[in-house]
């Protein structure tokens, strides 16, 4: 049997924001030169089967003007859409239900190592401890306030630094493993 993971690859502000208090995320952008380097993410991507992803991400997503970016499949948690926008179908399946319910659709169809985005399914996911591994990007921007990537937790997590990377002399990027007994 296929192991199964849940993983994270994410970007944050210093102060620990996905995005600005509006929901925006243009501050990203304040080191551009970032998108012209490899910081991993095609070799992440590359260990995992399919997205999993939250509503606010996916409307995120949709709203770029950008054909669809991602080859793998993905599929959007959410109890309000009941259809995906055109340049999505065939590419994206809604999942709901409680967090077991909808792995267990998603293993069903073969996905075992899977890439968890969007901040409050993120959230969700650490509550129930089903995260085994984070990326997190630090870039070193304050927002004061936003939406913040971690929220409180039923239990304590401990996670091992196995890798930590330096871009551009600014950007920091841990990666994080679930030590569990």
């Amino acid at each position: 049997m296929k192991k199964k993971e849940n993983k994270v690859f994410i970007a944050t502000s210093l102060d620990g924001f996905i995005a600005d208090k509006d929901g925006g995320i243009g501050w990203l952008d304040t080191f551009p030169e970032i998108n012209n380097i490899d910081s991993g993410y095609v070799d992440f991507t590359s260990g995992i089967d399919a997205l999993v992803m939250g509503r606010i991400t996916f409307e995120t997503v949709v709203g770029f003007d950008i054909d669809w970016p991602y080859e793998k499949p993905v599929f959007v948690v959410s109890n309000s859409i009941t259809e995906v926008p055109t340049k999505c179908k065939g590419k994206v399946q809604i999942v709901n239900g409680n967090l077991t319910e909808i792995l267990t659709k998603i293993h069903s169809q073969g996905f075992n190592k899977l890439y968890i985005d969007g901040g409050k399914l993120i959230q969700s996911f650490l509550n129930e401890d089903l995260i085994d591994e984070m990326v997190i990007t630090v870039i070193p921007v304050l927002l004061g306030e936003g939406h913040a990537l971690f929220s409180q937790l039923t239990n304590q997590l401990v996670f091992k630094c196995v890798e930590s990377k330096l871009f551009l002399k600014s950007i920091v990027q841990n990666h994080y493993r679930r030590e569990r007994d």
